[in-house]
């Protein structure tokens, strides 16, 4: 049966204070309230501090990215064993942003999948279309190719640690939201196609929906059959939206 997640992407925010401060703002909530998985991801400096907040709560630390080399010549880069050494063992890869900003490919994404993976971390991995391939109706074939390119290298056994996130980057930051009918559908396209992979990897994989999820369509976006949680965003600095997102995946 696949896992419920709702993870918390808290970008390049808030400080060692701020983190601390959200970290126990979501934890005097008492979270165990869930039966789902709740992650968040710090920046970089903060991760060590998170982990040791966290401890003995049901609150999962990721990182927001990972380099795919094991180690080398590779200034301000982060690698799998560094974040093991500070008990990290989940990471973020594909985020739109990395893939527009800093030029992310699908070849690249899938080396940091083989590494990651090789690491025994749990990968949530990101992808979607932008506005300009839904509006040319290319939206289906480019999430294909994102898929089949960054993930279907990989032997079916290692599907046990990965969940996916489907990130329409038209509605990321914008205000806009992709409908609860447009995330089914995407969702149920994307849950179809790992059918290639396994009839068990289709039904066991989590994927996440990831943009523009606040309190007041949570709920609704959560009860679609496809739809196993979100990444969330700008509403996880927040500790009071965060939670009542996570209420609404029950």
């Amino acid at each position: 049966m696949r896992k419920k997640i709702v993870a918390g992407n808290w970008k390049m925010n808030n400080d060692l204070q701020e983190t601390e401060t959200l970290l126990d703002e979501i934890l005097a909530t008492k979270p165990e309230f869930t039966t789902a998985k709740i992650v968040v991801a710090p920046g970089f400096v903060n991760l060590q501090a998170a982990v040791a907040k966290t401890h003995n709560s049901n609150i999962i630390v990721a990182a927001q990215n990972m380099h795919q080399a094991e180690s080398g010549a590779y200034t301000g880069e982060v690698s799998a064993d560094m974040l093991k050494g500070i008990k990290v063992n989940t990471v973020i890869l594909g985020h739109s942003e990395r893939r527009a900003y800093f030029g992310e490919t699908n070849a690249l994404l899938a080396e940091k999948v083989t590494t990651a993976l090789k690491h025994n971390f749990t990968v949530i991995f990101c992808f979607g279309e932008e506005l300009a391939d839904r509006q040319s109706s290319n939206h289906f074939n480019l999430v294909e190719s994102q898929i089949r390119e960054g993930l279907f290298h990989i032997p079916q056994a290692e599907w046990n640690n990965i969940v996916l996130a489907y990130e329409p980057v038209w509605a990321i930051g914008t205000g806009e939201t992709a409908s609860p009918e447009q995330a089914q559908e995407m969702h149920a396209f994307i849950r179809n196609l790992l059918k290639e992979v396994s009839a068990e990897v289709a039904e066991n994989t989590s994927i996440l929906y990831g943009g523009s999820v606040k309190p007041a369509n949570a709920k609704e976006i959560f009860s679609k059959p496809d739809v196993d949680g979100g990444l969330i965003g700008g509403a996880s600095l927040k500790a009071s939206d965060f939670l009542e997102i996570v209420k609404g995946i029950e």
